[in-house]
């Protein structure tokens, strides 16, 4: 495979391109409502009307508006034209699409009617993202390589391989001012120099798919919708930091995922992509899937890098840290989805592109997956320093049914509730943790005035509990007795001094635990107080002590909100 080989690929997936392109999603929250039969429709009502030559039926990836599934849309546009998000010749979108309905579709495209509802490709919720990582999700058939190399895929890594060298590529890393998208944002470039200059006859590298978080389904969706950017990301890594090997550790609650990489795997070794002697160059890596049980724990690193190895997945102390002795005590690199599928960008379009988007302190764009109290439940991409209101109330469409928003909680079980006066506050690392929150993997969940700020936070303190690993005692009773409070609290049987124990535990959980996990947890109960400690104290049972007036009775306990895919971390 070269360069010529390449472009011969993409030109001839884009002349096959015929007049008219119908996009399916067959993402795992279309498909779960039964997107695959709509395909199946469709693709019989077109041979039935003999459009064989002029209408391709076309399986995508996340198309993002994940409440209006199953999505279809249709373009129609000269051979070989290359179709964008947000381009002219996109054409109507259908929202919830059947598989009794899908025919009238294909009626419209000879001068026939459809009661279809349809959909904005202009709405704000489409127009006001800035696709980086997402820009092939919903355009490209995720089961087919020559539809991504159409797309230019696969030629940042020719580029990378036979004309820059390993540090250049570093060097670049650390130009373009990415940081890690997998929550604690380390600067990317950096960790990649960290592993490249570690002298080792071995080395790895891992990206982390085991996002756990309630309500986040950022990196399914990547891997489900646009696989090999995961893998030209990891391939470029691994040149730069002087790796052959890669792991992509998933959950196993991601069949879709798991199946759309091993496929994009398998084709990008057929086509040389991935092996030995890649591009011609003297450059061999191969990439192998590891299967995760679930386990929330194994999103930190060195619990990850255990479950790698077949051992029990439990944190261990740091240092030493992974880039100097990780998977079995080689040199490791992990990043996570997002941070690879950034990557094969940064390379084609240059570190100053990627640098002059967002913020100072916080490079590019990042993806967020809107659930809870929210109209638009879906993906989104927008620049670093997006306003938290822009997202919410523009993007989301605000609180459903005229409801007005309460909060918003970032960063999953590890993040914070943010209340609605603090929603102009830009969305970036610093600034959300003045907060006392946290970005995350890019879970966001919002909540409405019908929710009760205490039970969400025993809604996320029980998540935590039941996900800790055991291994160090703060985290193992800590998260025990945190929750114990808080529904004692809710129950009206605590005291203003079980309030103060509280507070006691959240301290010293977050100081002592071994890993991320215990030093997150008490995060949903500090940022709760923080901004509705009102809700708290009204359940409290001694009015002589917490003040309470007794003419506003406390509220009644909500259910939390909904909680979306499980998924994040």
């Amino acid at each position: 495979m070269d360069i010529e080989d390449l472009v011969e690929i993409a030109e001839k997936e884009r002349a096959s391109r015929k007049k008219h392109v119908i996009r399916c999603c067959l993402a795992a929250g279309c498909m779960a409502s039964d997107s695959k039969g709509v395909k199946e429709a469709l693709d019989k009502a077109v041979q039935e009307a003999g459009l064989q030559d002029q209408v391709e039926v076309r399986g995508v990836g996340c198309m993002k508006l994940c409440c209006q599934g199953p999505l279809v849309q249709v373009d129609t546009h000269e051979s070989g034209a290359t179709v964008q998000v947000g381009d002219d010749n996109q054409g109507p979108l259908y929202l919830k699409v059947t598989p009794e309905s899908a025919p009238s579709l294909i009626a419209t495209l000879t001068g026939g009617q459809t009661s279809l509802q349809r959909g904005n490709p202009k709405a704000p919720f489409f127009t006001e993202q800035a696709p980086i990582v997402l820009a092939n999700s919903g355009i490209v058939d995720p089961e087919r390589i020559e539809s991504y190399i159409a797309a230019e895929g696969y030629q940042a890594l020719h580029d990378v391989l036979r004309e820059m060298t390993p540090k250049e590529v570093v060097d670049t890393m650390i130009a373009s001012g990415l940081r890690g998208r997998g929550g604690a944002g380390y600067p990317t470039g950096l960790k990649w120099a960290t592993v490249a200059k570690t002298p080792s006859q071995q080395k790895y590298i891992i990206c982390n798919g085991d996002e756990g978080d309630p309500g986040a389904f950022m990196d399914r969706s990547v891997l489900e919708s646009d696989p090999h950017c995961v893998l030209e990301g990891m391939a470029i890594a691994a040149y730069a930091v002087g790796a052959n090997q890669g792991f992509i550790y998933v959950r196993a609650e991601y069949p879709l995922a798991i199946s759309r990489l091993q496929t994009a795997i398998k084709q990008a070794k057929k086509l040389g992509l991935l092996g030995s002697g890649i591009f011609e160059s003297p450059f061999t890596f191969n990439i192998d899937l590891r299967i995760g049980a679930g386990a929330f724990v194994c999103g930190e690193e060195t619990a990850l890098m255990a479950s790698v190895e077949g051992l029990r997945g439990s944190p261990r102390p740091r240092p030493p840290f992974p880039a100097e002795s990780g998977l079995w005590s080689w040199p490791t690199l992990i990043n996570n989805v997002e941070t690879f599928a950034n990557v094969a960008p940064i390379m084609r379009k240059g570190a100053e592109w990627f640098a002059s988007i967002g913020t100072e302190k916080c490079k590019g764009t990042k993806v967020f997956a809107l659930a809870g109290k929210i109209t638009n439940t879906g993906l989104i991409e927008v620049p670093m320093g997006t306003p938290l209101r822009k997202i919410v109330e523009v993007l989301g469409g605000g609180a459903p049914d005229g409801g007005r928003i309460k909060a918003v909680q970032t960063g999953g079980p590890s993040g914070g509730c943010i209340a609605a006066e603090e929603l102009d506050t830009p969305v970036d690392y610093d600034s959300l943790a003045k907060l006392g929150s946290i970005m995350g993997s890019g879970g966001m969940i919002v909540m409405d005035e019908a929710t009760q700020m205490v039970d969400v936070a025993r809604f996320f303190m029980e998540f935590c509990m039941d996900e800790s690993c055991g291994k160090c005692v703060p985290c193992r009773t800590g998260t025990v007795q945190m929750h114990s409070l808080l529904k004692k609290i809710l129950a009206r049987e605590a005291t203003a001094r079980d309030l103060q124990k509280l507070e006691e535990l959240c301290d010293m959980v977050r100081h002592t635990s071994l890993c991320g996990l215990g030093q997150t947890a008490p995060n949903p109960i500090l940022s709760t107080l923080r901004f509705f400690r009102n809700e708290y104290t009204a359940l409290l049972k001694d009015d002589v002590h917490n003040g309470r007036n007794k003419n506003h009775p406390a509220p009644e306990p909500a259910p939390a909100p909904a909680a979306g895919p499980a998924t994040g971390s």
